[in-house]
């Protein structure tokens, strides 16, 4: 499957707090990975609905994107990995920059 995003540029923009670069911008750590990233954000209800939000976004107009949501239990910090095939990570970088 092709890396391609189906919402164009002003889409994006428009609804970018709602989008990965907006979830982004809130975790606590943003660690490269070979096929992707691996975010962590603060074990909260609140981010955690977020989270999901934003997959069930994306996983709409970035087919290709792998999502892993770990949850750990007593609290502990909710982690996201976000990869796919070659060239996922370099997509995401340019997306998470723009």
């Amino acid at each position: 499957m092709p890396i391609v995003c189906e919402l164009t540029p002003e889409v994006i923009r428009a609804r970018r707090a709602g989008l990965l670069p907006g979830l982004v911008t809130r975790a606590e750590q943003r660690e490269e990975m070979e096929d992707g990233y691996r975010l962590t954000f603060n074990a909260s209800s609140e981010m955690l609905r977020l989270i999901a939000d934003v997959i069930e976004a994306e996983r709409q107009c970035c087919r290709w994107l792998r999502f892993e949501l770990i949850v750990p239990p007593e609290g502990g910090p909710i982690t996201l990995t976000l990869s796919g095939p070659e060239g996922a990570r370099e997509f995401l970088n340019a997306l998470f920059n723009a």
